[in-house]
């Protein structure tokens, strides 16, 4: 039990000193996750699960488009793809159809590959002048 707690703070921990860019992959992954684990309980025939997994998946997505800053027209494209996301998952749990969940993951992982990408080339670069002048 102690060392179940002791994890559990330690991903606390994580969150809270994460910079926004580390939250937003923290945010990827558990999308990812929360899809695979859907699809294992539709193989499972644990509707509950698959159920419980989708709707985090999908608040998962609904955090990704309330956050986006849409004076950029990136994001204006990427609140597309978010929302055809959401409605995919929406499908998927409707009909516990994991073809419809395969096709949501593989854009999650993409998304969350190309995320990893920028943040490399973007450490790689250095602070921006607005980020050194906060």
């Amino acid at each position: 039990m102690t060392i179940n707690n002791g994890y559990n703070q330690y991903k606390e921990n994580s969150v809270y000193t994460a910079t926004p860019e580390e939250l937003t992959l923290m945010l990827y992954n558990g999308l990812v996750k929360f899809i695979m684990l859907a699809q294992s309980a539709i193989d499972d025939k644990n509707i509950e699960k698959a159920n419980n997994s989708i709707i985090r998946a999908q608040d998962i997505i609904l955090e990704f488009q309330v956050t986006l800053d849409m004076k950029y027209e990136v994001s204006n494209n990427l609140y597309s793809i978010y929302d055809y996301m959401h409605r995919r998952l929406v499908q998927a749990n409707i009909k516990k159809d994991k073809d419809i969940l395969e096709e949501v993951l593989g854009m999650a992982k993409e998304l969350r590959d190309t995320w990893t990408q920028a943040m490399k080339i973007a450490k790689r670069r250095g602070p921006s002048t607005d980020q050194i002048a906060r």
